[in-house]
């Protein structure tokens, strides 16, 4: 007699189970990393952007140049700044690439203390801003480390003023 090959029925319920258990275990873990890549992608971006920043206030000593005001309040930066003069004030010679936008796909925005291109202020202070992973602008973010992917990532005069806890930057 020869025995027939192949699986029972009770042998592939318990592979499927066992593969819907490490699924279960293992999706919520990828979404988690996956946000926690766009942090990282935003505040790096963030950083370079600031970097460029700071290079071109060393040799104009201002962070203003030309644009639009309107308000905000962070850090004392209630002026914002129009991101594309920002780009063409930075890109190529600060910056090669200049990043538009978040992880989210979301506008970063900036403001300074002085009006962008006030001729007899000059903008001592500035702070870049990303939207988060709920793509809303807080009218009142949270400062220091955080858990929430939906809270607001903030970078202002060389540090995170608002940012995820365990993924900081400021050294």
């Amino acid at each position: 007699m020869r025995r027939a090959k192949g699986f029972t029925l009770l042998e592939l319920l318990v592979v499927v189970a066992i593969i819907g258990i490490l699924a279960a275990i293992a999706i919520p873990n990828l979404l988690t990393a996956i946000q926690r890549s766009k942090q990282r992608r935003t505040m790096v971006d963030m950083r370079n952007i600031a970097t460029a920043w700071e290079a071109r206030n060393v040799e104009s000593t201002r962070y203003n140049a030309a644009g639009v005001a309107a308000a905000n309040g962070i850090e004392g930066c209630d002026q914002a700044v129009d991101m594309s003069s920002l780009t063409s004030m930075l890109a190529p010679t600060y910056i090669k690439s200049f990043p538009l936008y978040d992880g989210w796909g979301t506008k970063y925005q900036a403001y300074t203390n002085q009006p962008f291109g006030s001729a007899n202020a000059r903008a001592d202070h500035y702070a870049l801003l990303s939207a988060g992973k709920d793509l809303t602008v807080a009218s009142d973010p949270t400062t220091g480390p955080f858990t929430n992917f939906d809270c607001d990532i903030i970078y202002s005069n060389g540090m995170f003023i608002s940012y995820p806890d365990g993924l900081t930057f400021n050294k």
